[in-house]
């Protein structure tokens, strides 16, 4: 294997010729205590920065091996030296020439703890995934600058965080501890009937809309006492907060009381918590799903008739199909999804759900007759959702009493904390009306076209070479190039459409975006085959992740991936505007 001294003698070779001699350096170089490897090559200082990649042996960064001897452990310490990394090229980093020249980063975590491809911890060595830009003079190789970049400051990053001996020993084990103990608290939710468990202490509000850290001075939250709960984890040992019970919950209060802030953090207690975040012991259910309004969204043969029927014109609402739903055409349609998807809680917040959908109240019961509105409301539904198909639903209120009746509690948010007003409002309630009805196998069994699924671009003229005589001349036709790309949690390019995920809210992370994209693309060539249902063949590629790791879905080398949940990746299929179903 090439060593350090060999990248200086070829970095002083190509020193001053054109950018592309850059991608002569591509391989592995032994640096004694490492391995640097050269993975791809940007094409030049403006575009995307190079891909390399450190691995460590365990002897060399004396990692200790409880820190990941098993997966809730591995990820938390992963987590941490990913981020230790990312601090280190921030303390590292200058702009040596044009472009993108000397740029070191690294896929980052965020609050929440996920599984990436950044950092990958394995029986002997640490994989570390990142980005350089390569210096340049506009579009000539500063072949100094980059010696010094390659073997002296990323050596210098590696040594700062990825040697034990240079790290906080205290912090890495509690970013190990810490998601462990989130794992093992999820995994109690079932043996005790639960949805969600919220800590006593915990802090749930944000410091604002667009930085997810805990609030300064936030109110610490504090469970009712006939929700208190204590569970036992393996390092926090006995924690006591609030268990919601399976069922119909819902959250009342004044205005910012904190009900949106409750829910939001259930809707993000599907994923463990970075130390020190206030949510660390906040966790719902794993397949608990935000659903809600989705105004303009396309909607492709699902089986709304559990909500909507009697549609004017007779039109069919067992396999509806829409280029542009209404507000409570796609809630109906986001619920459905969300159960063919395998989720057991459904999380509503009224101020983005479609009235019409939530409520009809008595007097428009009156003036309206039940044969002229298509829709039966979600009030109707919600007790038969649980008591007939087992799917719970937790429900923030505040403008109406007509869930008092089918609910099984009623918390009341008070300045943040809970109030159990249950007895209250039962007395309110009045007399309660039962509703049951059947979710229809065929709702939950729609079978993608793959035909309709196409991560590729259409074949584009070719022009020629710009610097050749032939500048202008068609030859021919590119062949199809595949275009998955996120842009943040926004949107996702699939060849040639674009996916509205603006408004699925578990999204958390763009390199959960571009994983789901790789993962569709993955789906299309081996698993939609025209006989296999949806939520069959994208748990084909979930299973393929749980077995092989995020690297599978694009090894050579893997782009920046977050782990991501079966949910997200159907939600992202449903919105494709091309999708059919057979």
């Amino acid at each position: 294997m090439p060593t350090r001294n060999d990248l200086t003698d070829s970095l002083r070779n190509i020193d001053g010729r054109p950018y592309p001699a850059y991608k002569d350096l591509r391989g592995r170089y032994d640096f004694d205590h490492f391995t640097l490897s050269i993975d791809h090559v940007q094409g030049d200082p403006f575009a995307a920065p190079s891909r390399l990649s450190i691995h460590i042996q365990h002897e060399h960064s004396g990692l200790p091996a409880d820190l990941f001897s098993n997966k809730s452990r591995r990820t938390g310490t992963e987590t941490f030296l990913a981020n230790a990394f990312a601090k280190a090229c921030r303390n590292s980093t200058d702009h040596l020439g044009s472009g993108k020249s000397g740029l070191l980063n690294i896929d980052a975590p965020g609050q929440q703890v996920l599984h990436r491809t950044c950092c990958q911890i394995t029986e002997h060595v640490t994989i570390i995934r990142f980005v350089a830009g390569l210096p340049a003079s506009g579009r000539r190789i500063l072949g100094r600058a980059a010696n010094d970049l390659l073997t002296d400051t990323i050596p210098n990053v590696v040594e700062a965080s990825l040697r034990h001996q240079n790290l906080d020993p205290d912090a890495l084990i509690l970013s190990a501890n810490t998601n462990e103990d989130a794992d093992a608290l999820r995994a109690q939710l079932d043996d005790h009937k639960l949805l969600a468990f919220v800590a006593n202490g915990a802090i749930l509000p944000r410091a604002s809309g667009v930085d997810d850290r805990p609030m300064q001075d936030a109110v610490p939250f504090q469970s009712p006492s006939s929700l208190e709960t204590s569970l036992t984890l393996p390092h926090a040992g006995e924690v006591t907060g609030m268990g919601i019970p399976a069922g119909v919950t819902l959250i009342v209060g004044g205005g910012y009381h904190g009900k949106s802030t409750l829910l939001n953090a259930l809707e993000r207690g599907v994923y463990n918590h970075r130390p020190h975040d206030g949510r660390e012991l906040v966790v719902s259910r794993a397949d608990a799903t935000k659903v809600r309004a989705e105004d303009g969204r396309s909607v492709v043969g699902v089986d709304l008739s559990p909500f909507i029927n009697n549609l004017p014109g007779g039109k069919d609402t067992t396999a509806f199909t829409s280029e542009n739903a209404s507000g409570s055409t796609s809630q109906a349609a986001n619920i459905i999804e969300a159960i063919e998807a395998g989720s057991t809680c459904l999380l509503l917040d009224e101020d983005i759900s479609a009235t019409n959908f939530l409520i009809r109240d008595e007097r428009m019961q009156q003036l309206i007759a039940p044969e002229k509105e298509p829709i039966t409301p979600f009030v109707q539904r919600v007790r038969s959702l649980y008591d007939d198909h087992g799917i719970s639903t937790i429900l923030v209120l505040g403008g109406s009493g007509d869930y008092f009746g089918p609910a099984d509690r009623v918390l009341a948010m008070d300045n943040y904390l809970p109030q159990d007003l249950t007895e209250q409002a039962k007395q309110l309630a009045g007399p309660s009306h039962s509703f049951t009805f059947s979710l229809p196998h065929s709702a939950l069994q729609r079978i993608p076209d793959p035909d309709s699924v196409n991560p590729f671009k259409s074949a584009a003229p070719y022009r020629g070479n710009q610097r050749g005589g032939n500048r202008g001349g068609d030859r021919g036709s590119r062949p199809p190039r595949q275009n998955i790309k996120a842009h943040g949690t926004r949107a996702l390019s699939f060849g040639s459409e674009e996916i509205d995920l603006s408004l699925l809210s578990q999204l958390v992370d763009d390199s959960q975006v571009r994983a789901i994209g790789c993962a569709l693309a993955y789906a299309k060539e081996h698993n939609l085959d025209g006989q296999t249902p949806l939520r069959d063949a994208l748990e084909k590629v979930t299973a393929l992740i749980a077995n092989k790791g995020l690297t599978a879905l694009d090894p050579h080398p893997p782009g920046d991936f977050a782990e991501f949940r079966l949910q997200e990746l159907a939600a992202t299929l449903n919105r494709l505007r091309s999708l059919r179903v057979l």
